[in-house]
């Protein structure tokens, strides 16, 4: 969704084409797959163009994304200059790099003046300087230059997602002129729906509405009818709280400005709409201790990218292993407690998690903040209490039938209570700490939530056990 291209899939010769394309699970059909896969092996140009040339730049995505990696290699060749690189911007990471590094840099910038400046950043902001620096020397004086300023901005910034195509005019001009020069001017962006008013150093003064524009008479100054920006977005603001200032106050499209309030680009919804699922993606991710991996990525780069946190886990096994030590005596003598112990640690687990995950979305949407911190940890208290109570009584008749012992059902049942209450309190403390020391609570909560249920499940119910039998 990187790219304005609003083209209906099959407006060109396939009138019912998305319908052949997906099945009723949204999936690419066998059949379709098998027609283009049968198009490329037997090199037909001519079947391939037609099957595939109408396609919006999503569903060619998905597309390339259900292909074999010689496959795709190949049908980017066959198409030629008629494959639409837009379609770039919505594959993972992994086979974007595939496709491109096997093409002559030439190419990619002659395909790249074709693209929405947005869409070329995001194609060009993944290839080595060397690469990047070749293909913008190749293009135009004025699109290098916009590149360049777009790719000078941090990763997942404002600056890296903004469009530097935009519509903007001077508060001098009449609504006569401002419509005579969006009918003349062949540069425009091919869609927007609002128009910047700058003064003469660029500078952000305002902005209109194109509805407006229409409803207003002729001779009408713009600076009369302009509205002043309240939500510009500064360049180096991080891109999800750009896509927090869209959702806040319901925006459609704003204006991207640098450090001196000029006016540099326009970020739209289409644009937040990635964004608002790429943070999603990411912190789901984090949350599993998996970091950026995709589904395209090699048994390496997968497996490279989660040891560093099962690396981690194993070092806080080791601290819970630790605990149970401390108790190895009594375990012992009772040989019940081994087999439960493992559900009181696993329930405080299950329920840190479902907390934490609570409380990590809420930190991202920012319903969680200051002010209503306190009574959410009260509310989580609580849940964490009545809960431990429920469970408590569950597992105190369960284990008390089980081994014809109700001492070690009362004894569960207690430890049962210390440690969902415990659970409730770090699975929303970790995270806030986390986010106050400007940590990110996705990436590092878990590890730290299942220490803390496991360690006091463990000694909570072994030392209750070690206690109440030692006075027995």
């Amino acid at each position: 969704m990187e790219g304005q291209d609003e083209k209906l899939p099959g407006a060109v010769g396939h009138p019912h084409l998305h319908a052949e394309i997906y099945d009723d699970d949204g999936v690419i059909r066998a059949s379709f797959l098998a027609q283009v896969e049968a198009a490329i092996a037997e090199r037909n140009t001519e079947a391939l163009k037609d099957d595939i040339g109408s396609l919006h730049q999503s569903e060619l995505g998905h597309l390339l994304e259900a292909l074999l990696p010689e496959q795709r290699r190949a049908l980017v060749e066959l198409m030629g200059s008629d494959f639409d690189f837009s379609a770039l911007t919505e594959v993972d990471e992994a086979i974007r790099l595939e496709i491109v590094d096997n093409l002559p840099n030439e190419q990619i910038a002659q395909a790249v003046q074709e693209l929405d400046s947005d869409d070329a950043v995001y194609i060009l902001e993944d290839l080595d300087q060397e690469d990047q620096d070749e293909i913008l020397a190749q293009l135009p004086f004025t699109e290098r230059i916009r590149l360049r300023r777009s790719l000078d901005y941090p990763e997942e910034t404002a600056g890296r997602r903004m469009q530097t195509e935009f519509v903007a005019v001077p508060p001098f001009w009449s609504v006569g002129q401002t419509i005579d020069y969006l009918r003349e001017d062949k540069n425009l962006p091919d869609r927007f729906s609002q128009i910047f008013v700058i003064d003469p150093t660029f500078k952000l003064l305002g902005s209109i509405a194109l509805d407006q524009i229409l409803r207003s008479k002729r001779s009408v100054k713009i600076a009369d009818i302009m509205h002043e920006t309240r939500h510009a977005i500064p360049a180096s603001m991080d891109q999800e709280e750009a896509a927090h200032e869209f959702e806040q106050y319901d925006l459609l499209s704003a204006a991207v400005v640098d450090e001196n309030d000029r006016l540099v680009g326009v970020l739209t919804i289409d644009d937040v709409v990635d964004v608002i699922q790429q943070e999603a993606e990411e912190d789901l991710l984090r949350m599993g201790g998996v970091g950026d991996e995709e589904l395209s990525d090699t048994v390496l780069a997968a497996s490279r990218s989660r040891v560093p946190w099962l690396l981690v886990n194993l070092f806080t096994a080791f601290l819970a292993a630790s605990v149970i030590g401390l108790f190895d005596r009594t375990i012992e003598h009772i040989v019940a407690l081994a087999v439960l112990m493992p559900i009181v640690a696993g329930m405080g687990g299950n329920a840190g998690s479902q907390t934490m995950t609570v409380t990590v979305r809420a930190l991202a949407t920012r319903d969680l903040d200051i002010y209503n911190a306190g009574r959410i940890i009260r509310r989580e208290m609580g849940v964490g209490f009545l809960n431990g109570m429920i469970f408590a009584v569950l597992i105190g008749i369960v284990a008390a039938s089980w081994f014809q012992d109700p001492n070690l059902g009362g004894i569960i049942a207690a430890a049962m209570i210390i440690n969902m209450f415990v659970a409730a309190l770090a699975g929303i403390l970790i995270p806030l700490l986390l986010d106050r020391v400007g940590a990110d609570p996705a990436v590092a909560s878990a590890v730290f939530v299942t220490t803390v249920t496991d360690v006091v499940g463990f000694f909570a119910f072994l030392g209750l056990a070690t206690w109440w039998f030692g006075m027995l």
